[in-house]
């Protein structure tokens, strides 16, 4: 290394006739060497530099121009001690400088104001090469990010431009399989381009295959995928993506298409319900244990696509529909008898669905009837049929497959799940439970998002949590076998106010009333060990009163030849 440059503080102070305050002018210039470079590597070597500074005449005046030469002096020699060295340009160090050539031209012109000389004072300091070259390219790298900023803000800015963005297939790693990916696109694109041009004015269009900011495939009505399927309306959209309704067009009828987002884990997510779906369409070729039936699927530039039966609203959004008015006890237990018997087959060949909830049960057909509730002022519906079926398996695991800490919805979400020690098939047993209180009742037994918060209305509405789960347990919401529970905060006196005894929230002393709240009981025990089963669930007598045409079995699931609606599919 060598010495390239240094810096020059200069000052200059003038005596201003008018006001006699001093002016100070500053000015950093470069040093050359002027040395031949003959010298040894561990001699001195002398300096002189040419520099030039700015002197000041006053507020009204204007600054001249004076160049000087430095000579050799012991001062400057300073600059030729290291050979391996060179100057810092970092801003500290010059801040550093600056203070430093300060001070010395002020105690070196004190005694001379009169004459108002020009003071050159010479600073350097002395850092290794390549942390200037780094320091240089890191300049160099900001200047680029900077540019490149402005022209993404002026393409913003710009009225061509779109916000929709070309999709990325998995993550940006450049495998040749990406590579090839990338290149069918701009195949497919320019293809479809071609399309548009020849296309006749009737207006018809070529699919997309762009995404927008969330991962959502972007078309619009009259799209044709995979040349077969195209698309009529949009039924509903979730976190997975989108469901759209299409025509069949070999076939001649309608479908539900779930498009799922062109996001890794969640397409991860749809190949795992695709499995269990065919698994379920080997044990179950003639649909009578009421799981969705899939009728095709297939890839879309990174978008997994699912083909299903046409459904009805889901039991949620009915509800949702109808102001959150209850079931009618009859559709109550037909609507549980239908899950239960569907759970069971699932179980029965080892498989969890471990996401129940009102969402994933839709109705077969939607339609209604409309009465008047007179106490309440209002109109009300009463859906016709209450035949419904099971969907969402992307969250369903076999026996033998890991089983992830945490599964289920929140609010249906069981304690040994909770508390993280393990789960199995039982964990749905719970969720049915609290979905029957919510069918029965129309509210969301556990209406909460904290853990503690859950285990504290879970003990308010069942009791104690057992001493040897909470003992078991690695969570900290225990204190010595104890939930850490304290009651006089707002969320103490929230779950007070809003959560009582199970059996209060019955709303008449009937029978049936009875045995529905003795199963959701036996359904919402704490230990998963001695929770009821969904075999001895189907023998409770809360369901010895489902009519002979409703019975499912060797009976079949009931008529399944009527028409099916063509509503909402979530």
């Amino acid at each position: 290394m060598e010495l390239v440059t240094s810096r020059i503080a200069s000052f200059s102070l003038h005596n201003n006739q008018n006001n006699n305050s001093q002016n100070y002018g500053t000015n950093y210039s470069g040093l050359s060497n002027v040395d031949d470079g003959s010298s040894s590597p561990g001699s001195r070597r002398s300096c002189a530099s040419t520099i030039s500074t700015i002197i000041p005449a006053g507020h009204h005046g204007r600054s001249r121009a004076v160049t000087r030469i430095i000579k050799p002096s012991p001062f400057n020699s300073m600059f030729a001690m290291r050979n391996n060295m060179v100057p810092s340009t970092d801003p500290l160090s010059m801040r550093r400088q600056d203070m430093f050539a300060r001070k010395t031209s002020t105690t070196s012109t004190l005694s001379s104001r009169q004459h108002s000389p020009v003071l050159y004072v010479a600073v350097a300091t002395w850092v290794p090469k390549c942390n200037v070259e780094r320091a240089q390219r890191s300049r160099q790298y900001e200047r680029r990010s900077s540019v490149s900023k402005r022209c993404k803000r002026r393409l913003r800015r710009s009225s061509t431009y779109s916000k929709r963005h070309r999709h990325r297939h998995g993550d940006n790693r450049s495998t040749s399989k990406s590579r090839k990916y990338r290149a069918d696109v701009d195949q497919h694109d320019s293809f479809q381009k071609s399309r548009r041009s020849e296309s006749s004015p009737q207006g018809s269009r070529a699919p997309s295959v762009e995404d927008d900011e969330d991962g959502h495939l972007i078309y619009r009505n009259g799209d044709v995928l995979q040349d077969r399927y195209k698309i009529l309306a949009t039924l509903g959209e979730g976190t997975f993506g989108k469901v759209v309704k299409v025509r069949d067009l070999e076939l001649d009828h309608y479908m539900a298409l779930k498009i799922i987002k062109n996001v890794e884990k969640y397409r991860e997510a749809a190949k795992l319900e695709i499995n269990a779906l065919e698994k379920i369409a080997e044990c179950d070729p003639d649909n009578k244990h009421l799981c969705v039936r899939m009728l095709d699927w297939f890839n879309y530039y990174g978008h997994m696509c699912i083909a299903f039966e046409m459904l009805g609203l889901s039991v949620f959004d009915f509800l949702k529909d109808n102001n959150y008015q209850p079931y009618p006890m009859e559709h109550v237990r037909h609507i549980s008898y239908q899950l239960c018997y569907s759970v069971k087959f699932l179980h029965d060949n080892k498989l969890t669905h471990t996401d129940l909830k009102p969402e994933n049960i839709l109705f077969v057909d939607s339609e209604y009837d409309t009465t008047y509730n007179s106490k309440k002022r209002r109109d009300f519906r009463k859906v016709k049929r209450s035949d419904v079926r099971l969907i969402d398996f992307g969250s369903a695991t076999f026996d033998h497959e890991h089983h992830s800490t945490i599964v289920s919805t929140r609010h249906y979400r069981a304690p040994e799940v909770i508390l993280e020690l393990g789960w199995a098939q039982p964990c749905d047993v719970w969720s049915i439970g609290c979905i029957i209180f919510e069918l029965y009742l129309g509210i969301t037994l556990f209406q909460t998002h904290d853990n503690r918060e859950h285990l504290a209305m879970m003990e308010r509405i069942l009791g104690t949590i057992p001493y040897r789960m909470a003992r078991k347990t690695k969570t900290k919401y225990f204190y010595h076998g104890k939930l850490d529970w304290d009651e006089k905060s707002s969320a103490g006196r929230y779950v007070r106010e809003n959560c009582k005894p199970l059996v209060r929230y019955q709303t008449s002393d009937d029978d049936d009333h009875k045995e529905l709240f003795d199963i959701i009981q036996k359904m919402l025990e704490y230990d998963p060990a001695q929770r009821i089963t969904l075999a001895d669930a189907l023998r409770h007598p809360f369901f010895n009163k489902i009519p002979a045409h409703q019975r499912l079995g060797e009976h079949g699931a009931g008529d399944q030849g009527r028409e099916r609606s063509h509503s909402l599919s979530r």
